[in-house]
């Protein structure tokens, strides 16, 4: 009985899965259409802006923190492979994890800041005192002033320093010192050797082609003194880190294959006991239908008996 409930269960989810993806797409696409009606003005609370922006950049500074400390881990389990063994310990992680949020969050709380940045000075050539400009509230961490500037600049230059340049470096010299190690050691499966290489390497490649560009617009707009226009491209590279992180962290760790080949056969073990329920039940109900079939046919058959018992009866008389 308990297997037919979760055939049950995942015949919903199934259901609900292939009627919610296309209907929240379509949710999704009339937001898309109100924000082009809008001009693609913010007119939410402002408040929500710098919410907004800074759980964006929290995800972006985070990814590059957590590569790096994937790195590390490798390079240690190449290098120092009885140590880093007899000395692992899952508190550790959690420790790191929460110095890497901890971390990212002093640095990123300038979005809450840069806001207030001059709306109580004056606005030097003109008898009148500067406020912020209405469209400033239109548009979300855009259309910065002079006076924002001259705070947000350095401090992107310092983001890019300490949140990226860093744990690149840091990446690269373990990467890098990873694969020379496992180039020596020939008693390693070729195959999977080769596979930690191409991970290595890629991991790498994500980590430049993700976060480079963005970055890298952080010294430019420092050195040119402002913004440059394709910031905001180059903002979308680091959105493929959304769907790339996934695919190392799955190939990079044995647990994390693990835990995911649970849950595969998991799934697929429900899914036969799902199915098995059902032919049961389709043998069970065929078995019954067969039953009363019998039944009905020598219900007739009796029927007929009788019928010509009485018409044998009737020609007597």
């Amino acid at each position: 009985m308990q297997e037919c409930h979760t055939g049950l269960c995942l015949s919903v989810y199934i259901i609900t899965f292939v009627l919610g993806f296309p209907t929240n797409v379509l949710a999704f696409y009339t937001f898309w259409k109100k924000e082009a009606v809008d001009d693609l003005k913010w007119n939410l609370p402002y408040a929500l802006c710098p919410l907004s922006g800074f759980v964006f950049y929290m995800t972006i500074y985070n990814s590059t923190f957590f590569l790096t400390a994937v790195s590390v881990e490798r390079y240690l389990g190449v290098a120092f492979p009885i140590k880093h063994t007899l000395k692992r310990r899952p508190i550790y992680a959690v420790a790191a994890s929460i110095f890497f949020w901890i971390f990212s969050f002093l640095h990123l709380s300038i979005v809450f800041i840069v806001p207030f940045i001059g709306q109580d000075g004056q606005e030097r050539g003109k008898n009148s005192t500067y406020t912020i400009p209405e469209i400033r509230k239109d548009v979300c961490y855009e259309n910065f002033t002079d006076a924002q500037l001259k705070v947000l600049l350095p401090v992107r230059l310092e983001l890019c320093i300490v949140l990226f340049c860093i744990p690149f470096l840091i990446s690269s010299y373990c990467y890098i010192n990873f694969i020379r190690i496992l180039s020596r050691l020939h008693h390693i499966d070729r195959r999977r050797r080769l596979r930690a290489i191409g991970m290595a390497l890629g991991t790498l490649v994500v980590f430049a082609l993700c976060f480079g560009p963005y970055n890298v617009s952080h010294i430019v707009g420092f050195i040119m003194g402002r913004s440059p226009d394709w910031r905001d491209k180059a903002l979308l590279c680091s959105t493929f880190n959304a769907c790339l992180d996934p695919f190392i962290f799955y190939f990079s760790s044995s647990a994390v294959r693990g835990t995911v080949d649970k849950l595969k056969q998991g799934v697929k073990s429900r899914l036969c006991r799902c199915m098995s329920c059902h032919m049961l039940q389709a043998l069970c109900g065929g078995a019954n239908k067969t039953e009363k079939d019998k039944e009905h046919k020598q219900q007739e058959i009796n029927a007929i008996t009788t019928d010509r018992k009485r018409t044998g009866s009737s020609s007597l008389n």
